[in-house]
């Protein structure tokens, strides 16, 4: 019974087709944006926001909340769409007044 060796070039290194690259189309990115709020406390606006998007500081949330109070609306994050909604609906049921928008 004969085995068989697989073929090598002369030097003895196996020869491996490099696969072409593919390009990542970047995933569109949207904004989710709270609006000014005259109804709820600054402190429960700050704490709401920590809650909803947990990767937002104490400083963070505050300045969302003072840039919102000051000039009518704040970013809060710029994500992909499905965490961008799941933000702004979430936002939305503790009572805040929020949105999202695609990032241009």
């Amino acid at each position: 019974m004969a085995v068989e060796t697989p073929s090598r070039t002369p030097g003895g290194a196996a020869v491996l087709d490099k696969a072409p690259e593919r390009v990542r189309k970047q995933s569109p990115r949207y904004k989710v944006l709270l609006h000014n709020d005259p109804v709820n406390s600054m402190e429960y606006v700050v704490s709401t926001l920590r809650q909803v998007v947990p990767q937002l500081s104490e400083q963070d949330a505050m300045a969302v909340m003072l840039e919102a109070h000051n000039t009518g609306v704040g970013l809060v994050i710029v994500c992909d769409l499905e965490p961008a909604e799941f933000y702004c609906e979430t936002l939305k049921g503790k009572g805040l007044t929020s949105t999202i928008e695609p990032e241009t």
